[in-house]
């Protein structure tokens, strides 16, 4: 018993499906059944009762999926606003003096939440990350931009979004596992994409 007991906590998102399954396999039934006897409609019936178990548990599924593709179409992306080259022709020899801060220490506005995270990449360079959330229907923000300190100049910026019933911590993000996207289309690749051009920012390493 203690087995099958752990078996389904492993493999609990499984276990959750299989018993909203059953839950759809008895309710409605029943309804129709009851429809008959009582001379009432079974489409009516078997509608209400699907409804009944439905709604409680996924009335904002395709809210979530709808908000996240249109946030993800509006404002998502990454944009090189100045590539390597530019910033070396602007700054003639600044490339060669830059040194890597090696574990990059950081600054941290916000909480656990909701945060910017600052990380002092170099004596010029700055890579600021951003997370957001939770916003309507699981929404969450994420976003990346590197910042020229001396200048105030922004030379590139990443902006994703995902979805989650919690913010995700050790693989969990809620029991709502369905509610879960990691990225907008195309946002994995532009992430390696944005993490590789800020590589070449870096410096030298001690």
């Amino acid at each position: 018993m203690k087995d099958i007991i752990g078996l389904a906590v492993l493999a609990w998102p499984l276990t959750l499906l299989i018993l909203i399954g059953l839950a759809f396999m008895v309710v409605v039934p029943l309804a129709i059944v009851y429809a008959k006897r009582t001379a009432g409609s079974k489409w009516r019936w078997g509608v209400g009762a699907f409804l009944l178990v439905f709604l409680p548990i996924f009335w904002d599924w395709l809210p979530t999926v709808a908000t996240h593709q249109y946030y993800c179409a509006k404002d998502s992306g990454f944009w090189v606003y100045k590539t390597l080259e530019q910033w070396k022709d602007e700054n003639p020899g600044v490339m060669e003096t830059l040194v890597y801060n090696k574990g990059e220490p950081s600054s941290r506005q916000g909480d656990m939440q909701n945060y910017a995270d600052t990380y002092f990449v170099n004596q010029r360079i700055n890579w600021v990350v951003r997370h957001n959330g939770q916003f309507l229907f699981n929404r969450w923000r994420h976003e990346r931009e590197l910042l020229d300190t001396k200048t105030h100049v922004l030379l590139a910026r990443y902006v994703d979004f995902s979805t989650s019933q919690e913010q995700r911590q050790a693989g969990w993000s809620g029991w709502k596992f369905w509610l879960d996207i990691e990225h907008c289309i195309g946002g994995r690749e532009q992430a390696i994409s944005s993490a590789k051009f800020f590589q070449q920012f870096k410096g030298a390493e001690k």
